[in-house]
């Protein structure tokens, strides 16, 4: 195989609606800087303002999915080599956990999660959600299920949400064959 024949590895990047949504695009340029293609998932609350859309659909060359195709319709992105959740709300972790699928982006993660896919998460829940019995029940669960978490982003004192961290998590990424 030459280095023609290699397509860099695909990375879907999930995107729900916490305030630090608005750096989603630090995520972006770094996975893009370790050679993956990135395409964004919004929830559709994360849509309504949380990021640039425009900047993000610019630097993936991919419009942002958040809504269901219909039937016929082409496949936007190629199946993903690797997922980021990255803000994942106290809501999305524990819809997925639950199995959940009543937005584009659950359903993805959802699909995913059966597929040995690599999955990693990084959580922004407040302490107080945190603490929540379903919350703790839903890291369990999804921990069993293979995913894989960074240490969870508090927004308080001042911390620097680690976009990078979520890369760590999934790498190496796998790359795929033009012949496959």
């Amino acid at each position: 195989m030459t280095d023609q024949d290699e397509i860099p590895p695909f990375l879907y990047v999930v995107v729900c609606a916490a305030g630090i949504a608005a750096d989603v695009g630090r995520l972006i340029t770094a996975a893009q800087e370790r050679e993956w293609q990135v395409g964004v998932i919004a929830t559709p609350t994360a849509m309504n303002g949380f990021f640039d859309a425009a900047a993000v659909e610019a630097a993936t060359g991919h419009p942002i999915r958040s809504a269901w195709r219909r039937p016929g319709d082409p496949r936007p992105f190629p199946d993903p080599d690797a997922v980021v959740v990255a803000p994942a709300t106290f809501n999305t972790i524990n819809k997925w956990a639950a199995g959940i699928a009543d937005t584009l982006a659950l359903g993805t993660l959802c699909e995913v999660a059966g597929r040995g896919i690599p999955i990693g998460v990084l959580p922004c829940v407040s302490d107080d959600l945190a603490s929540h019995p379903a919350y703790q029940d839903s890291l369990i669960r999804l921990r069993g299920m293979g995913v894989r978490f960074g240490h969870p982003h508090q927004g308080t004192g001042g911390e620097v949400f680690g976009w990078e961290r979520a890369l760590d998590l999934v790498e190496p990424g796998r790359r795929r064959s033009a012949k496959s």
